[in-house]
C-alpha cells in the first residue's frame, strides 16, 4: 500500500475555491468531455479525492464510483450534496477492483504522478483495463514534464512564489522522480509538505496503454479538444480498450 499523502492537512484546503482548478472554466469542460465518452455507461474515478470532477459527472445523470487512499479526503466528498449517488472503495487505484463493469475510467490533475515507480503505473493501466467494457475508454489529464525549462545542471523549478506561498519541484532526472515541496505562512506559523511523484512521458503512456490492451483514441492540450503540440505543458488522452 502506497503512502497518503493527501491527509487532514492537505484536505482541508483541496477545495479552496480561489483555486485555479475548482472554477467552472476548468470543471465544466472535464465534465462534459468525460460525459460524452461515458455515453450510456458508468465512469470509474481514480484517485476521486473531494469530488471535483465526479459530482458535476454524477449531475449529468452518470452513474459515477471511485477510489482514494485517503480517508481525509473522502471524508469531505462524502459531506457535499449529491454525494449520495457516488459509490466509494477506499484503497490504492493501482490495484484496487470494484463491482461492475464501466464504460469509462478517469484519472486528472497529474495523479497519475502519484504512483512512484514505473511499475505502479502499468498496473494502474491494467486495472483500468480490467474494470473497462469492450470499447471502453482510459482517460488521464496530465502535465508534460517541465525538463526543457530546467537550466543545464539545474534540477529545482519554482511554480509558486507569493508573500504567503513558496511551491518548488525538485526534479531527479535518473530515476523520473518529482518531489513537490509547498512552503505556507498563516500568521506566524509555517506549514511545509513535500509529496513525492512520478513524472512519465506520453509516449510511455502509450506503452502502457499497448500492454493493457489499449490503444491511443484521442491526445488534446486541453479539456477544449485543443490540439497537441510540442509546446504544451500537458495533455489530456484517451485510450481505448479492444472491442
Amino acid at each position: 500500500m502506497p503512502d497518503d499523502h493527501f491527509g487532514e492537512q492537505v484536505a482541508e484546503r483541496y477545495d479552496d475555491p480561489r483555486g485555479e482548478m475548482f472554477g467552472a472554466a476548468a470543471i465544466e469542460p472535464a465534465a462534459e468531455v468525460l460525459a460524452g465518452l461515458a455515453g450510456d455507461g458508468a465512469a470509474l474515478e481514480f484517485g476521486i479525492g473531494t469530488g471535483r470532477l465526479a459530482l458535476p459527472l454524477s449531475r449529468r445523470g452518470v452513474p459515477v464510483h471511485g477510489i482514494d487512499l485517503s480517508p481525509a479526503m473522502l471524508a469531505r466528498l462524502a459531506a457535499k450534496p449529491g454525494a449520495e449517488r457516488i459509490g466509494v472503495t477506499t484503497g490504492d487505484f493501482a490495484h484496487v477492483r470494484v463491482p461492475g463493469s464501466f464504460s469509462l475510467a478517469y484519472l486528472v490533475f497529474n495523479t497519475i504522478m502519484n504512483l512512484t515507480s514505473q511499475d505502479e503505473q502499468v498496473c494502474c493501466f491494467g486495472n483500468a483495463a480490467a474494470h473497462l467494457a469492450a470499447g471502453g475508454c482510459f482517460v488521464i489529464e496530465v502535465m508534460v514534464p517541465d525538463l526543457q525549462r530546467l537550466p543545464p545542471g539545474e534540477t529545482v523549478r519554482p511554480f509558486t512564489v507569493s508573500e504567503t506561498r513558496l511551491g518548488f519541484d525538485s526534479y531527479d532526472l535518473a530515476t523520473q522522480g518529482l518531489v513537490s515541496h509547498h512552503y505556507r505562512w498563516e500568521g506566524e506559523r509555517l506549514e511545509r509538505n513535500a509529496i513525492p511523484f512520478r513524472y512519465v512521458w506520453p509516449a510511455e503512456l502509450d506503452l502502457m496503454a499497448r500492454l493493457a490492451g489499449m490503444s491511443l483514441l484521442y491526445r488534446w492540450s486541453d479539456w477544449h479538444r485543443t490540439p497537441f503540440t510540442s509546446d504544451s505543458r500537458k495533455h489530456v488522452s484517451v485510450w481505448q480498450k479492444s472491442r
